[in-house]
C-alpha cells in the first residue's frame, strides 16, 4: 500500500480558470499546434495551441481545443477555420519556439503573424493556408467535425489530408522510421511559459502475453 499522500479536486466545484490552470499543470508534455489559417479576406493568421493531439488513423484525424478569447469574440484561428474549413497544423522544432512564442501575442484581428516575426511560409497542396516553411512536419487539414461542448470551448477534429515531413527526419524512409533528434519539437509544460524538449528518450520493448506450449495463454510472470 503506498503511503503517498494525495490532494483531491472536483473540477465542477471549480472555476473554469483555475481547473484550466490545474488540468493544463499536470497533462504534459503536450504537443504544439502552431496553426496557419487564412480569414475571408485572404490574410494568414498562425498561432500555437497545446489542447492537441492525433486521436484516429482511420481517418487520419487530430483534434484541437479552443477556449473563449477574453479581448475578442473567439479566436482568430477558429473564425477562419469556421469561415474556409482550412487548416495547417505546423509543429515546433526548437530553433522555431521563439517565434512561435510571440504569435501568440493578442495581435488585433487581421496581422498576419507570419509577417510578424519574419516566417517564410510555403504553398499547400490540398488547402488554401500556407504552411510553415521552416517547420519540420506540417499536415494539411480539412474540417471533419467541431463539437461545442460549452459556449466557452470549441473542439476542432480536421482530417489530416497531406504530411510534410524533413526528409532528413528519416533514419529509414521505406519503413517510415523517424529520428526524433532531427525533429528537435518542443513540447508544452506548466505554468503560463514551461516548455520542454524531446531530446531525453528511452525505450521500452511492449510486452506480448507468454503462451503454454499449446498455444493457449499462460501465465504473466513479472520480471
Amino acid at each position: 500500500m503506498s503511503n503517498i499522500e494525495y490532494a483531491h479536486f472536483t473540477l465542477a466545484d471549480m472555476s473554469t480558470s483555475d481547473s484550466y490552470k490545474l488540468i493544463a499543470s499536470l497533462v504534459m508534455p503536450r504537443p504544439i499546434a502552431w496553426i496557419t489559417s487564412i480569414d475571408t479576406h485572404g490574410t494568414v493568421n498562425a498561432a500555437p495551441y497545446s489542447f492537441f493531439n492525433l486521436l484516429s488513423a482511420d481517418p487520419p484525424l487530430a483534434a484541437v481545443g479552443f477556449s473563449a478569447a477574453s479581448d475578442r469574440e473567439g479566436k482568430d484561428t477558429l473564425a477562419n477555420v469556421r469561415a474556409t474549413g482550412e487548416l495547417v497544423i505546423n509543429l515546433v522544432n526548437e530553433s522555431l519556439a521563439p517565434a512561435m512564442n510571440v504569435t501568440a501575442v493578442n495581435a488585433p484581428r487581421g496581422t498576419d503573424e507570419a509577417v510578424l516575426v519574419g516566417l517564410a511560409t510555403a504553398p499547400s497542396i490540398h488547402v488554401k493556408p500556407p504552411r510553415i516553411a521552416e517547420s519540420p512536419v506540417s499536415l494539411e487539414c480539412r474540417t471533419f467535425q467541431m463539437v461545442e461542448p460549452s459556449a466557452s470551448s470549441t473542439i476542432l477534429l480536421a482530417q489530416i489530408l497531406e504530411v510534410h515531413v524533413r526528409s532528413d527526419a528519416f533514419s529509414n524512409r521505406e519503413r517510415l522510421h523517424v529520428d526524433p533528434s532531427v525533429l528537435q519539437l518542443v513540447g508544452r509544460m506548466h505554468g503560463g511559459g514551461g516548455y520542454c524538449t524531446t531530446r531525453d528518450v528511452f525505450e521500452l520493448d511492449r510486452p506480448t502475453w507468454p503462451k503454454d506450449p499449446d498455444g493457449k495463454p499462460g501465465v504473466w510472470k513479472m520480471e
